[in-house]
Order: C-alpha cells, then sequence, then structure tokens
C-alpha cells in the first residue's frame, strides 16, 4: 500500500497572508470586514466486516468573508481561492438584507499559548494506520467471533486563519489522530450495537482502550433483562452525559437563548441551579485536547470560563454579536464553519470528577438502569431540561451487580432535576471526542419505561 503523507496544505504563516490579500481586497467595498481562512487534509482508513474496506485522501481549502457595511453584516465563502473579488462582490451583495452589526471586530491581543497540534500525526504512514485497525479488530475478535467489527482509524491535520480590520489576527495549526470501533451482534431480528473511539492531538498507537470498552460493553450485554416501568437510579455512563444532562444545560447557558429571553436561566446567575457536587467549565485553553484554541472564530481571545461552580450559574457564553445585543461581552465562544457565520457555542467541556469509582456506584444500587447510549435525545422541550429518549445500549443492575442488557426501554425527565437528584459522581472521567471530559453520573428522578 503507497505510503501518503497527510499534511497541512499551508502553514499558519501562509494562510495569514492569504487571508490578508482577501481582506485588503474587501475594505476597498465594506466599512469593516474580516476573513476566515481554513485548509484541511485527511486521511481516513475504513474497516467493514472485519476487514480493511479502503483509505481515502481528502484536502480541501476556503475562506469566509464578513463585512459591515453601512451598519450591517454581509457575509460570503468560497472554496474557489482564484477569485477574491467574487466572495468581496457577494458578501456586499448580502450586505443590505443582513442583521444590524451589534458588535466590533477585536483589535489585536495577546493569545494564550495554545498549540493543539503535534507532528507525530503527519508521520504516521498508511500501513501503521491500517496495522493498528488490524490490531483492534483481532483483539475484538479473539473476544467474540459473532460480532461483525466496523471503525476506522484516521488522521487530519489542519490551518486556520482570522484577520480583521481593526487588526485582530491568528494562524494556528491543528491535528488530530482517532480510533473509532463498533462490534455488532445480530441473532435473528434482535441487533446488538458497541462501540467506542478514542482521539488525540498526537498520534495514537495502542487500540487496547477501545477494544476493552467495546469488550466490556459486550460482556455486559452477555444476557437480556427486564426493566419495570417505574422510577428508579439511573447511572449515566459518559458517553450518554452530554445528551441526557449537558444539552439542556448548554442551552441554558448560551448567550443567544438568553438573549431572546428562552433561557430558565435568565436573572439567575449567581443563583444555584444544581447539586453543589456538579461543576462544568469550557477551557479552550486547555493543553493537548483536540478542541483547545488560542482564539474563538472572531480573533478573541481563548479563556477559561466556569459555567456551572459548585451548582451555582457562574456564567453565560456568547460571540460578538449576540454579545453586543445583550449589552455583554464575548467570552470567546464564537464558532462557525466556513458556509455559516459565528454562533455561540462551547468548545472544550469539563465536568468535574467526583470521588465515587464505577464498580462501588453499581455495587451499592439494589436496582438501577445503566445507560451506555440513547438512540437520539428525544428532548421536546430542551430549554426546559425534559428529556425522552430510547436507550440504545443498557443494562440492569440488581442487588449491586449488572446482570444484562435491557431492550425496548425508554428514559424520560429532566436535566435540572435529575442534577438536584446526583447519587454519584464518578472518579473514572474520560474523554469523548475531544470536545467533552465527563464521569459517570448517577441520578435519581429518572422514569424508566419498559416496552417489554
Amino acid at each position: 500500500m503507497p505510503h501518503r503523507r497527510s499534511v497541512a496544505i499551508v502553514s499558519p504563516e501562509q494562510a495569514r497572508a492569504a487571508a490578508e490579500r482577501i481582506l485588503e481586497r474587501a475594505l476597498r467595498s465594506a466599512d469593516e470586514a474580516e476573513v476566515f481562512y481554513a485548509a484541511s487534509s485527511s486521511t481516513p482508513v475504513r474497516f467493514e466486516a472485519n476487514v480493511i474496506k479502503g483509505v481515502d485522501a481528502n484536502d480541501a481549502m476556503g475562506a469566509a468573508l464578513r463585512i459591515i457595511k453601512d451598519g450591517r453584516v454581509g457575509f460570503s465563502s468560497t472554496s474557489n481561492l482564484d477569485d477574491p473579488q467574487a466572495l468581496v462582490d457577494a458578501a456586499v451583495e448580502t450586505a443590505p438584507f443582513g442583521a444590524e452589526a451589534q458588535f466590533e471586530f477585536p483589535g489585536a491581543q495577546p493569545y494564550p499559548d495554545v498549540r493543539p497540534y503535534d507532528s507525530s500525526v503527519e508521520e504516521v504512514t498508511l500501513e501503521e494506520m491500517v496495522a493498528l485497525g488490524e490490531r483492534a479488530i483481532a483483539g475484538l475478535r479473539d473476544y467474540s467471533t459473532e460480532a461483525q467489527i466496523e471503525g476506522g482509524v484516521g488522521k487530519s491535520t489542519s490551518t486556520l486563519a482570522l484577520v480583521n480590520s481593526r487588526g485582530g489576527s491568528v494562524a494556528y495549526e491543528r491535528s488530530r489522530f482517532q480510533i473509532g470501533f463498533e462490534g455488532t451482534v445480530i441473532r435473528g431480528e434482535d441487533m446488538l450495537f458497541t462501540m467506542d473511539s478514542e482521539s488525540s492531538i498526537a498520534a495514537l498507537n495502542d487500540p487496547s482502550g477501545v477494544v476493552a470498552s467495546v469488550i466490556r460493553q459486550l460482556e455486559w450485554a452477555k444476557e437480556t433483562a427486564a426493566v419495570e416501568t417505574k422510577a428508579m437510579p439511573v447511572v449515566l455512563m459518559p458517553t450518554a452525559v452530554r445528551s441526557v444532562l449537558l444539552s439542556p444545560l448548554l442551552a441554558g447557558l448560551n448567550g443567544k437563548s438568553v438573549l431572546q429571553g428562552t433561557s430558565p436561566l435568565v436573572g439567575r446567575l449567581g443563583e444555584r441551579i444544581v447539586d453543589e457536587r456538579f461543576s462544568i467549565t469550557d477551557d479552550p485553553t486547555l493543553a493537548d485536547a483536540p478542541g483547545a484554541r488560542p482564539a474563538d472564530d472572531e480573533c478573541v481571545a481563548s479563556r477559561r470560563l466556569p459555567l456551572i461552580a459548585s451548582g451555582v450559574a457562574s456564567a453565560f457564553f456568547y460571540d460578538l454579536q449576540t454579545a453586543g445585543q445583550a449589552g455583554a461581552v464575548s467570552t470567546g465562544a464564537g464558532e462557525r464553519g466556513l458556509g455559516s457565520l459565528p454562533g455561540p457555542s462551547t468548545s472544550v467541556l469539563l465536568v468535574d470528577e467526583g470521588d465515587a469509582a464505577l464498580d462501588d456506584i453499581i455495587a451499592s444500587m439494589d436496582e438501577a438502569l445503566i445507560v451506555e447510549r440513547l438512540l437520539g435525545a428525544g428532548q421536546s422541550n430542551v430549554l426546559g431540561g425534559d428529556f425522552n429518549a430510547n436507550v440504545l445500549l443498557g443494562y440492569k443492575v440488581e442487588r449491586g451487580r449488572v446482570v444484562g442488557r435491557v431492550k425496548n426501554t425508554m428514559i424520560s425527565g429532566n436535566a435540572y432535576r435529575a442534577l438536584n437528584e446526583v447519587l454519584a459522581l464518578g472518579s473514572e472521567g474520560r474523554w469523548m471526542g475531544g470536545g467533552l471530559y465527563a464521569p459517570p453520573i448517577a441520578v435519581g428522578g429518572i422514569s424508566v419505561s419498559s416496552g417489554g
């Protein structure tokens, strides 16, 4: 198999220079302007039915232009960088119909020394990636020849640059390496899905963590168990914490919902809203996290932002426009793709760990449900904190031990109520996707419904 070295298409210096050329042209037609430039290269190796399926090589490059003209925001983006004037013309055409600008672009400022890039990712060969995937498959097949394994090993590098007409300027590289595999067991009409993944800014050379997690899921799911329809303690594994608990909280802390008056947390900063053992922080300055960055996607310097501290609502997160509309200051939460305007979003979420080992949490429960993964979030009133979701993979606990996998089961409740009924915070947190670190969390106040 030929070796392909994945490289960032341009250096940060080249990206900044390209963005500045577009900015110079834009300022001939606009009062203020900002250029977001991105180049990326990725190489995923895919496996299906226990064998390698294919290798892809994907390169992309583009730029987005946001302008302020006569007080209104114009926007355009392109992957055709040979015609920057067309990019400018498109942004100017949209400005009369754009939102009224409630912000100023940030000027020059110091940025934290955050470098979410490791050259080891570029140095990994395709042969090494294939071998890594084959080791993962072999480890899973050693445990179960019944499971059909699919997944992948991938690496990517990218270069981002942001410049604006007030002197704001930042350019940096990112790298990511990921291993992810699924084990599917089909018995007649019954289908069992297990999966896990790991990602890093540096090259990974050991799939054992992913393998061990999938094997643990297969082991816990060997038998089936029935649950009654009633309220019971629920242990949310880290893979389920975001959809059940964090999504409603983040919707309430989002500056856009606060501005619109739809957040239940309006006017409640400084109040305790959940159990005092629960804290969550957005920290894009955290070294080695794939989601880390020196600045947000609007040139605002990154900083650590406690959102909930010991149960107390501590901060809302804003981008430039929502902050301006709310009479607040951007928290460095602006996030965008090439094809969209920025919006407020978190980057690297950290949920504080507790002091309870998962085994001890399970052992302490006479009857409970462990939720590994949900099928969709199922939230009809996310701002109110309500959720109603199917359990894709979950297990019954009886007299302190896992007795088997549950089927046709749903959970429903309210995230705020559940987080005011915290039974235990796990001590074994883990990363998911590079943008969330969370432990298992055991809560009450959740209804379990069984379809038999």
